[in-house]
């Protein structure tokens, strides 16, 4: 049997090559450009995970159900599903049999959500009165962390931003206008191809106002590149995006300085579902929350304005009416 690379789940086997040039690399950029670098990452985790464990590669189906039994009450039935579907890849793409497509694999994993399943974890949204909150608690501190982390967390709320999508933005993606600003997104999770997707946010009132507070950064800060870099702690900019991760720490951690319930589960998606949240509230049109946000499931969409709506025309409140 060929060696094969358990960190690339894409190898070129012998019948293939016969039919391709002698230089495939440009072959394999391309297969993985299919996938998003997180998906893949949490692929390779997963596969490394399940080989950690004891399984050997490529498997079969009595492995693959030892593996679910060890780990049925210690990870959620999500990540036991989301790890069949990396092993799954993993031997499609290696043209092996593929043992997790066995009905007693798929019986398994249905038995575990059945009596191990529990809800998902979400992290709480952020509304409209908490934001002002911590916008003014960044006011105060009169730095260049406040002013940055005031336009981040307002631009990420009203433009229900992903944390990636405001990682990677830069300012030659804003573009200023009498109404507000726009802001182009070459490319996200939602728009994988690359066609870009252009969010307007409009002007806002004196407490909360995405495009004020990215102008006043944008004054204060005179960067290029990057609309969110990197600060250090003598309170000097430099040319680095901040990290994905670095912006959950940002608003969790100013939740918990403003004293926020919940403040401690809260991270960058906190922004988007309270966006959702509270347009919904606000009367806001499913189809505009959804062109706004630009979600593509309309379950996530239905998820959050139900949310936001629990005590809207709430069939108990109608017994204590007279």
């Amino acid at each position: 049997m060929n060696k094969i690379d358990t960190d690339n789940p894409i190898e070129l086997l012998d019948n293939t090559k016969e039919i391709l040039p002698a230089n495939t690399s440009y072959l394999s950029s391309y297969i993985e450009a299919a996938t998003s670098q997180n998906t893949r990452k949490a692929y390779r985790q997963d596969i490394q995970h399940f080989i950690a464990w004891g399984g050997l590669l490529p498997t079969n189906v009595n492995v693959v159900i030892r593996y679910l039994h060890d780990h049925a009450d210690i990870l959620n039935s999500r990540t036991l599903s989301r790890r069949l579907t990396a092993l799954k890849h993993w031997h499609t793409y290696q043209e092996f049999p593929d043992p997790t497509d066995h009905p007693l694999v798929r019986k398994t994993l249905t038995g575990i959500q059945n009596i191990h399943g529990r809800p998902k974890e979400k992290a709480p949204a952020i509304t409209m009165d908490q934001l002002a909150q911590m916008i003014a608690y960044l006011s105060n501190l009169n730095t260049l962390q406040g002013m940055r982390n005031s336009a981040l967390l307002q631009t990420g709320f009203f433009g229900a931003f992903r944390r990636s999508e405001l990682s990677a933005m830069q300012w030659e993606h804003i573009n200023f206008v009498p109404e507000g600003m726009e802001i182009l997104i070459p490319r996200s999770k939602g728009d994988q191809a690359g066609e870009g997707q252009i969010c307007a946010i409009p002007y806002g009132d004196d407490t909360l106002c995405a495009v004020t507070a990215l102008k006043i950064w944008h004054d204060y800060s005179h960067q290029t590149g990057f609309v969110f870099c990197g600060i250090n702690k003598h309170d000097q900019l430099n040319s680095l995006k901040l990290a994905a991760d670095g912006i959950g720490f940002i608003i969790k951690n100013t939740a918990i300085q403003c004293g926020l319930p919940q403040a401690d589960k809260m991270s960058a998606h906190s922004l988007r579902r309270g966006f959702a949240t509270e347009t919904s509230k606000k009367g806001a049109s499913f189809v505009s929350i959804m062109r706004h946000g630009r979600w593509k499931n309309e379950k996530t969409v239905l998820g959050y304005i139900e949310e936001g709506q629990r005590f809207v025309e709430n069939a108990a409140s109608q017994l204590f009416k007279k």
